[in-house]
């Protein structure tokens, strides 16, 4: 008997979590957020936003502790659009920054 695995245990709700993209052209409407030696963190209209010069591991929280996002990026520019409005807690590798969007 083939053994069947829930999609959906680390996302209840099953739904589908959101996905970094690469940025190919600079938004007009972001606002810097926090920025260190090697990555800055920007918000735009539903999106977060994170440029840098080396590969990171990025981790996204919701304010109450929930894993949005988690994912190993290449240097550049990209972006994260959430579906909701709200404070997210954004980690890039030791940098931590509280964002709203």
């Amino acid at each position: 008997m083939p053994i069947v695995t829930d999609l959906r245990a680390n996302n209840p709700q099953g739904v589908q979590q959101p996905t970094w993209e690469a940025l190919k052209t600079e938004r007009t409407d972001t606002r810097q957020v926090g920025k260190d030696a090697e990555t800055e963190i920007k918000t735009a209209n539903g999106a977060i936003i994170i440029t840098t010069a080396r590969q990171v591991e990025i981790k996204v929280f919701s304010i109450i502790g929930r894993q949005v996002s988690q994912e190993t990026l290449p240097p550049g520019t990209h972006q994260l659009q959430l579906p909701t409005h709200g404070v997210y807690i954004v980690k890039v590798d030791d940098f931590t920054c509280k964002v709203a969007i």
